[in-house]
């Protein structure tokens, strides 16, 4: 009688091969990390330490100014510090194997906003004007003064006009009105801005500001405490360290598409309240060396895409 051949030991070698290949990818890949054209990848992210630890690991780790560039990468993190990447950059993260953040391409408030309020619409409680872009406008207005002397002197001068004409507005002098129907009509209609419902955990005499930040499957989690009706890292008076985050939270995460990023949330009234999602977080005040416990944790959560 003939014997038939057990495949099972091939495919148990082929699977350990294959898991071989993987982990050896796992502790030598290459990352590219795609920055706008004519950037560089600043001190102040939170990327820059973790992209430090990775090269230590014995990954390679490149930083690419816009696309073009003829590279081979592994891994892409699109790191591009505007609120809507352009069309050519976000295809030009997508075109390698592995894409971190490859679905951030548009994080405006109008896009992540589940508080916006509109003219009209009958919500009369109070409200905060901000702007539509991320960190009040400033990294697009300056590229575009960058483009010419008169655009640059055009930009000045809306600068100078009264806030509701202007063209981007620093988070510092966001404008807070106890009633949707206190906001200047210029405002309503800069399509620079956008009206949300003013939403503010409290405990105490204190105004909360959780924030999440995350790699894959590595995060940090704390609660910042402030006097000031906006929690700014420069009016902080205290950090709690916090444990899991909110399911809801996870569900915005994965709507949004992000891989790496910062959240910024409040729970108001039971509710996960979303203030602000940024693919490319920052530091703020701290130093790389008081972060770097959390630095070399969130580094670890590359191993969740590879």
């Amino acid at each position: 009688m003939a014997t038939v051949a057990n495949p099972q030991p091939e495919r148990e070698a082929a699977a350990r091969a294959r898991a071989d290949v993987r982990a050896e990818a796992a502790q030598r890949a290459r990352i590219a990390i795609i920055v706008h054209r004519g950037a560089t990848l600043e001190d102040i992210y939170f990327l820059t330490p973790i992209a430090e630890v990775w090269r230590e690991m014995g990954h390679q780790v490149s930083v690419v100014s816009g696309p073009g560039a003829d590279i081979d990468a592994d891994v892409s993190i699109l790191h591009v510090d505007l609120t809507i990447v352009p069309d050519d950059h976000a295809a030009f993260a997508r075109r390698f194997p592995i894409a971190i953040n490859g679905k951030t391409a548009d994080i405006s408030k109008r896009r992540i906003s589940r508080q916006i309020v509109r003219r009209g619409d009958g919500y009369d409680g109070p409200v905060i004007v901000k702007t539509d872009r991320n960190c009040g406008g400033v990294k697009e207005a300056s590229l575009a003064a960058g483009s010419s002397l008169s655009a640059r002197c055009a930009l000045g001068l809306r600068r100078r006009l009264p806030w509701p004409y202007r063209p981007d507005l620093p988070t510092a002098q966001y404008r807070i009105f106890e009633a949707a129907c206190r906001v200047p009509r210029a405002a309503w209609r800069n399509p620079a801005f956008i009206v949300e419902r003013f939403l503010t955990e409290r405990q105490g005499e204190f105004t909360c500001l959780r924030t999440w930040v995350f790699l894959g499957d590595r995060e940090t989690h704390s609660l910042s405490l402030s006097r000031e009706p906006i929690v700014k890292a420069d009016n902080v008076l205290e950090r709690i360290v916090l444990g899991e985050v909110p399911d809801g939270l996870r569900d915005m995460r994965r709507e949004l598409g992000f891989d790496f990023g910062k959240f910024d949330y409040a729970i108001v009234d039971g509710r996960v309240v979303l203030y602000d999602a940024n693919r490319t977080p920052t530091l703020g005040r701290f130093s790389p060396e008081e972060f770097m416990p959390r630095i070399k944790h969130l580094a670890e959560g590359l191993g969740a895409f590879l």
